[in-house]
């Protein structure tokens, strides 16, 4: 009895030990945070022919990227980081990462997603864009307007050539008889894009309207 029991306890030693050395090994290796991206890198609101107060509430949905090692992995982290502009009387970004401008100034702003990491005490890790206003010079293209108006869902609609980069209802000058293609993003990856009129031609995300006269798009994430 006492030649098994010692077997029983020899078993019973090695397998505490190869718990042992999991457990450590796990706690070595915790998910570590290595980089924040923010996500778009550049947004700009308004143009030089557009008073700077009339792009007041003009917005866009920032999303914060996470890069993870152990294992490696990207996560979306937007309503985890602490949100920051560092000049809000330009622009100002909610703890959603909702970027607003204010229509009270021009010019640039950084802003900031901030996260702390767990790879000791006080250590954090940042993402970084750049929000542009453009200041008012009475000077740019004349014609007419072309207006984005959302229909649903959540997304993003930028133009080529610039002139419109939102996520709620807004509008842009363009040369009469000139050619504007829209691309709409949708904030799901997994969200599909449907334009519901206005548009000449259309593909999968983008709209192509040439500005012979006034017109409205409407654009709808589902």
């Amino acid at each position: 009895m006492s030649q098994k029991w010692s077997a029983v306890v020899g078993v019973l030693c090695v397998f505490a030990t190869a718990s042992l050395l999991l457990s450590l090994s796990s706690c070595a290796r915790d998910q570590e945070l290595t980089l924040i991206t923010v996500q778009p890198i550049t947004e700009t609101f308004g143009a030089s022919n557009i008073p700077v107060s009339a792009n007041a509430g003009l917005n866009v949905q920032l999303r914060a990227l996470g890069t993870y090692i152990h294992p490696p992995v990207s996560k979306d982290i937007t309503n985890q980081v602490t949100w920051s502009s560092n000049t809000t009387q330009m622009v100002t970004v909610n703890a959603t990462g909702l970027l607003t401008a204010t229509g009270d100034t021009c010019g640039n702003a950084l802003v900031s997603a901030t996260l702390s990491t767990n790879q000791g005490s006080g250590s954090i890790a940042t993402g970084y864009m750049t929000a542009t206003v453009v200041c008012f010079t009475g000077t740019g293209p004349t014609g007419p307007t072309l207006i984005v108006a959302f229909g649903g869902g959540t997304g993003i609609v930028v133009s080529t050539p610039p002139g419109i980069a939102c996520s709620t209802t807004c509008g842009a000058i363009f040369p009469t008889g000139s050619s504007v293609t829209l691309t709409a993003t949708p904030t799901a990856p997994s969200a599909s894009v449907t334009w519901t009129s206005g548009c000449d031609s259309t593909t999968a995300t983008t709209c192509s309207v040439t500005m012979n006269a006034n017109r409205t798009v409407n654009v709808t994430f589902n």
